[in-house]
């Protein structure tokens, strides 16, 4: 969970849920707003995952969500969804339980252990692990529904910290990074923009302390990320 604490990027919390998935023999996973009741798509309300682009795919094309009893019981209950192909092959109808169980098999998905959540401004959420291992046991459980609340949680405030960065860089120090971005140097930044080369260096210097970063490259990265510059 320190790994957790200390994530500042997105990517950071994908490497974590990784790091969990191996622990429990999970091979998927997939962190997700909880989907509205008239979501068509499961892409749309990705958060991160790792599931193959045509896994994805294949599921919003054969339009499983709607008709999905697992995200009916998620929508309505604070308490972990486990399943497995017989439950889906079950409590589906007839005419959708066949075409998710190929491709949830085609794909090693036999068993799924699905975790509703919230953030800290009450956003509702989900995480999901799927693969083919044996059952899980009541602390397993219990441990990965908690370790689930908190990698909702902390998306959320990285996002939210993301915001806070976009808010407070200026239009200058944008500028100096989006230059920086393109290969010029602070020499040459100044002449482009008619300042100092001192000038220069104290705005990137302090978009660099801005962004959270440790250097330029860093912060034209971080940047390029936010869509601040492209």
């Amino acid at each position: 969970m320190a790994d957790l604490a200390t994530s500042k990027t997105q990517f950071d919390v994908f490497r974590f849920m990784k790091q969990i998935g191996e622990y429990f023999g999970a091979k998927f996973f997939l962190v997700m707003n909880m989907p509205p009741v008239d979501a068509l798509h499961l892409a749309s309300c990705s958060v991160i995952t790792n599931w193959p682009a045509e896994l994805l795919s294949e599921y919003d094309e054969a339009t499983l969500l709607p008709t999905s009893p697992i995200f009916h019981r998620l929508r309505n209950t604070s308490l972990p969804v486990l399943f497995d192909l017989a439950t889906i092959a079950r409590e589906r109808d007839a005419k959708t339980a066949d075409r998710a169980t190929t491709i949830l098999r085609a794909h090693n998905l036999l068993r799924n252990a699905s975790f509703p959540v919230f953030d800290f401004a009450g956003n509702r959420g989900a995480v999901a692990i799927s693969g083919e291992w044996g059952e899980l046991s009541f602390i397993d459980v219990v441990l990965l529904h908690h370790v689930s609340a908190h990698v909702f949680n902390r998306l959320a405030e990285i996002r939210e910290m993301d915001a806070c960065v976009k808010e407070t860089l200026t239009e200058r120090e944008i500028e100096c990074l989006s230059w920086t971005s393109a290969g010029k140097t602070s020499i040459e930044i100044a002449e482009i923009m008619g300042l100092s080369e001192h000038t220069i260096n104290h705005y990137l210097n302090r978009a660099t302390k801005k962004l959270d970063t440790v250097n330029r490259t860093q912060a034209v990265a971080k940047s390029l990320r936010l869509g601040l510059i492209r």
